[in-house]
């Protein structure tokens, strides 16, 4: 039994190195693998068998977006105004083998590259033209950076200005303009808020007197209607009243033929008509010859009539 021991310690040391060189390379992930000491193959996500003693891995390289932030750089502007800016690189593996052999220590010499070029860059502005151009400014360092770094196996997707500091005299400076410009437009949206304000005060002081006129020749229309309503009834009621006389007239003058009145009533008719017409506002009237006497005979009967009177 003690002589299967070192067997069993053999078996187990084999079963460890076979294990050990069974590997999974996991999502978003590449190893880099060397054979005695030199590059072999890049291995991509899935189960790999490495040979003991020969191969190893030399790198794990991720290849999903990295983003790195790199402390604040002393920048000069073309017009002598030194200044601290802070990026933000978006990178990405995209060759594991150039990124592994190309440089060493990648990210610093992404670092210092993108310190340079911010530099030369920012070397060929002045402060307004650096505060208000930060895309321009983003784009143009991405673009270099791409390029350069290309021969390393890495991809820079973007790059941005996190932060631009001024020197203190500056931003005080700049904070009392901005305040100064923020009191400006206050100012003038004031203004233009009274202005329309007055313009709206204005427009209803007109529709208040366009309503208020509309009003009154409404209520003129409607007076000049009641009169006009008036005058027409009155006139129809002198009309009613002359077709009733002249109705009233005619049917006396129809009884009067159905009577077969003599010579005298006739007279006497007449002259009772021109009673009434003595009764209006003529100053003048002239009596047909024919009832002249019967109206003496009239003014006789009245006299022996007053006398009677008198007499009882």
């Amino acid at each position: 039994m003690e002589g299967y021991i070192p067997i069993l310690i053999v078996i187990a040391v084999i079963l460890i190195i076979i294990i050990a060189c069974i590997k999974i390379v996991p999502q978003a992930q590449v190893y880099v693998i060397e054979r005695f000491g030199a590059y072999r193959v890049s291995w991509q996500t899935g189960l790999h068998f490495l040979i003991p003693f020969v191969d190893r891995v030399a790198k794990k390289v991720s290849i999903k977006e990295q983003v790195v932030d790199f402390k604040p750089q002393a920048v000069i502007t073309k017009d002598n105004v030194t200044m601290q800016i802070d990026t933000v690189v978006f990178f990405q593996v995209t060759d594991a083998k150039q990124y592994t052999y190309g440089v060493e220590r990648p990210l610093s010499a992404i670092e210092n590259l993108t310190a340079t070029t911010l530099r030369n860059i920012i070397g060929e502005l002045e402060l307004d033209a650096t505060l208000t151009s930060r895309d321009t400014i983003n784009t143009k360092i991405t673009v270099i950076l791409d390029e350069a770094t290309d021969r390393w196996g890495i991809k820079v997707n973007r790059v941005e200005l996190k932060n631009i500091l001024p020197p203190r005299e500056i931003q005080d400076a700049m904070e009392k303009q901005m305040k100064a410009e923020r009191e400006r437009r206050e100012k003038i949206l004031q203004a233009e808020g009274e202005k329309k304000s007055a313009i709206l005060v204005a427009e209803g002081e007109k529709e208040s007197k366009i309503l208020a006129a509309e009003a009154e020749k409404q209520a003129e229309i409607l007076r000049a209607d009641a009169v006009k309503q008036k005058k027409i009834l009155e006139a129809e009621g002198e009309a009613k009243a002359i077709e009733t006389v002249q109705l009233a007239l005619a049917d006396s003058i129809k009884k009067l033929n159905e009577a077969n009145p003599n010579e005298q009533v006739i007279q006497l008719k007449s002259l009772e008509a021109f009673q009434k017409a003595a009764d209006g506002k003529a100053t003048k009237i002239i009596i047909p010859s024919e009832i002249q006497g019967l109206a003496g005979l009239a003014a006789g009967l009245k006299g022996i009539i007053s006398d009677n009177d008198n007499v009882k």
